[in-house]
């Protein structure tokens, strides 16, 4: 099932202002039978406010593991992440995750997914609705409101996914692979739409893929990881104009140079 899609036309890039989140020599490690076996080591960056950065790797590189410490939802054994100059202790409304999996509640309608995250007397009917509304238009599903999870597509389901954390307007998107299980035209679909909404609301993203193609595609930045243990390899600036396609010379050259880092990092 296939739902109309507002794509929204990216500009070119333009020049970063400050640095919104800062993450100083993060370590983490798991035990494993009674191994300690470290994850990352030593991770370091910042992200500036409406930029696009992408996580790129080699499985088992720690880019999840990244993610959720940068989310709060797991605690780094040393260094520290920083939001506006604040340690990141916790989850918190200032930066929302869109998992691969939709995890989109199976009982609610999508408009009832959406509106989800502004319940508890936060906004008054006619204005939760109004918000809806637009953010249904914005991913193109509002012929689809009164749908359950069940009956609409993956790529559908992302885009709910999509619209229910941008609704609350956070500071920074963290996104795990998002369109990994969509097929190519979907995901394509998808991306551009995500370069559109970038546009409309300069959220700060930190993308994790394993895909060069996407990275190249959306990325301000690529930062490039090495693994056993994790760490950052290469911050790349990525100087493609925009709209990217596929096709130009200078995207194809741009890829060849990604698989080259990639093959080293594997």
């Amino acid at each position: 099932m296939k739902a109309p899609l507002k794509l929204l036309s990216p500009a070119k890039s333009a020049p970063m202002p400050r640095a919104v989140m800062g993450i100083h020599r993060l370590c983490k490690a798991f035990t494993v039978n009674r191994t300690v076996v470290p994850v990352l080591e030593e991770i370091s960056f910042t992200a500036a406010t409406g930029e696009l950065i992408c996580i790129l790797g080699p499985s088992g590189c720690g880019k999840s593991t990244l993610l959720n410490i940068l989310s709060g939802f797991l605690q780094a054994d040393a260094g520290e992440v920083l939001l506006n100059g604040k340690p990141v202790m916790k989850p918190g409304p200032d930066r929302c995750v869109v998992f691969q999996e939709d995890a989109l509640f199976p009982w609610l309608t999508v408009e009832e997914n959406i509106a989800f995250g502004l319940g508890g007397g936060l906004f008054r009917r006619k204005k939760v609705r109004a918000e809806v509304d637009r953010f249904l238009s914005l991913v193109g599903l509002l012929p689809f409101r009164d749908y359950l999870p069940r009956e609409i597509s993956g790529g559908m389901k992302q885009r709910v996914a999509l619209a229910r954390v941008l609704i609350l307007k956070p500071g920074v998107l963290l996104m795990d692979e998002p369109f990994a299980s969509l097929d190519a035209q979907t995901r394509e679909e998808m991306q551009n739409l995500l370069l559109g909404l970038r546009e409309t609301f300069s959220h700060t993203i930190l993308f994790v893929t394993h895909d060069v193609g996407e990275a190249a595609t959306l990325a301000d930045r690529i930062l490039v990881m090495g693994k056993n243990p994790g760490r950052i390899e290469a911050d790349i600036q990525v100087n493609l104009n925009r709209p990217r396609r596929r096709e130009d010379t200078d995207f194809h050259r741009f890829c060849r140079k990604l698989y080259e880092r990639l093959r080293h990092q594997g």
